[in-house]
């Protein structure tokens, strides 16, 4: 049984739903947008190599070119923002190097102490192919994508995640080609409509001893 007093983060995710229809005249404030990128910059990843970047969309021609390629989904224009994630598509040994030298400033510890993690990074991705190098970044990158989703839970703020979008033709339209990165999947953030009949729907799951094995 969870604690009453502990039942604050289940109350929020049992608020939280994929909203299909945002309120186009409520926006987050840059306080709101700045803590959920806060938030999202503290997702746990493999090795803490963050292989990822998160493209936020605010501009309304912009979403409004990138619309059809993401199947008239209304989302698409009428959140307050769209978060784009997006990896690397040339991620290499330079990418390692950035890391460690970052680790060695932010700790205030010699590079040379980190040789073997540095190694260690480096043999790992000599051993992957470049799509296996992908999908292990796309995994990042979706683990980033749940963090987000629950911070803004916590907050009051609605989100919806959409792998439904041409990636390619948001690739070229959002300059990410040029820039060596591929898109992989994005959440609309805003405030939901009142007249979005989705939010009074009651969730749908299995029961815990369904899900989950305890071996």
């Amino acid at each position: 049984m969870i604690n009453k007093k502990n039942m604050n983060i289940i109350e929020k995710l049992n608020w939280r739903y994929a909203t299909k229809e945002f309120d186009t005249s409520k926006k987050l404030s840059d306080e709101q947008l700045d803590l959920l990128l806060e938030a999202t910059n503290l997702t746990p990843s493999s090795f803490g190599l963050q292989p990822f970047s998160v493209i936020v969309i605010e501009n309304d021609e912009i979403r409004q070119r990138l619309k059809p390629s993401a199947w008239n989904q209304p989302q698409t224009t009428d959140a307050s923002h769209l978060i784009l994630f997006a990896i690397k598509t040339d991620l290499s040994e330079k990418d390692v190097d950035e890391f460690i030298k970052r680790i060695s400033e932010s700790r205030n510890i010699p590079i040379e102490s980190l040789a073997e993690y540095d190694g260690m990074m480096k043999g790992f991705l000599k051993q992957m192919s470049n799509e296996d190098i992908n999908n292990w970044q796309a995994k990042q990158a979706y683990i980033a994508l749940g963090q987000l989703m629950v911070s803004a839970a916590v907050e009051g703020i609605d989100t919806c995640p959409m792998e439904g979008f041409d990636k390619k033709e948001f690739d070229k339209i959002l300059g990410l080609e040029e820039k060596n990165l591929a898109s992989v999947v994005m959440a609309a953030v805003g405030f939901r409509s009142a007249n979005d009949k989705y939010q009074a729907l009651p969730k749908v799951r299995k029961p815990l001893n369904e899900m989950v094995i305890k071996l």
